[in-house]
């Protein structure tokens, strides 16, 4: 082992935890353990397995944290505590994360991190005019980011949480590069699904994210569901796969809160909450 610390016999005792065990060079026995304790981004690993060479080739494990996402299941109804806590220092220490919501998989990042932001509009194929939703844990936190009046706070209220992103006037808690850029508008939703509530609950302050889409073979996208079909389209692309199993929807409604009222921007999983029929009665 010692004269070849790229065989994947070396991974197996590393990967489970018997780093002392493991015969090495000096200069593994410095670099490993790090990588075992903390991972990619200084974090726990989720269940301390290797799933093993990729694409059939042996590769340091150098290579292997680099560039294969964490894979984290979690209970749909009630979250390991211990795997949302890992999920929320990948984000906080600039990872990007598919993780579910009460709509469809979506991707995330910490709310100030340009970095993560970037990397997200390079995986989506975003311009940089796109715009990003706050997901926020209640209407209290959603009030720290959005200006909203009393008639507006009471529509929210009947439709929170729930598959809706409103659209509503930033307040200066918003960082400008998140706004629209000529109306100083921003996107926010609270999403109705304990795994995303969890991590939010966790994290102690909003998700900055954008809905997660995958080919569907014909030359467009759809909203992703399956966290399975996630990991092998993404799993070199994010840090982590939060697998809290198949959503089954589409994505949100995007309601619009003007002068005018609101209105609908896209039709989604919640469909036209009543509010909206009712003004076009």
């Amino acid at each position: 082992l010692r004269k070849n610390t790229h065989c994947w016999p070396t991974l197996v005792p590393i990967i489970m935890g018997q780093v002392r065990r493991a015969r090495l060079s000096a200069a593994w026995r410095r670099f490993l353990p790090a990588v075992y304790r903390y991972g990619a981004h200084g974090l726990p690993e989720a269940n301390g397995s290797c799933r093993g060479p990729i694409g059939g080739k042996s590769l340091p494990i150098r290579s292997i944290v680099a560039f294969m996402a964490q894979y984290f299941r979690v209970h749909a109804v009630t979250p390991q505590r211990r795997l949302i806590r890992g999920a929320a220092d990948i984000i906080r220490g600039g990872g990007v994360v598919a993780y579910p919501t009460d709509s469809s998989y979506a991707l995330g990042c910490h709310l100030g991190d340009k970095a993560a932001v970037d990397r997200i509009r390079r995986l989506r194929g975003l311009d940089g005019d796109h715009p990003f939703t706050l997901v926020c844990r209640d209407l209290s936190e959603l009030s720290l980011y959005a200006r909203v009046d009393n008639p507006s706070y009471r529509l929210l209220k009947a439709h929170t949480p729930g598959p809706y992103t409103f659209i509503l006037p930033a307040t200066r808690e918003v960082p400008r590069r998140l706004q629209h850029p000529k109306r100083r508008t921003v996107g926010l939703r609270i999403p109705d699904h304990e795994v995303a509530r969890a991590l939010l609950a966790e994290l102690n302050e909003p998700l900055l994210s954008v809905s997660l889409l995958l080919p569907d073979g014909h030359g467009g996208h759809i909203a992703a569901n399956d966290p399975e079909v996630i990991r092998r389209h993404l799993e070199h692309d994010v840090d982590l796969v939060l697998d809290g199993g198949y959503c089954g929807g589409d994505q949100t409604t995007v309601i619009e809160f003007d002068e005018g009222g609101a209105h609908v921007v896209r039709l989604g999983q919640g469909g036209v909450p009543s509010f909206i029929r009712l003004q076009t009665v």
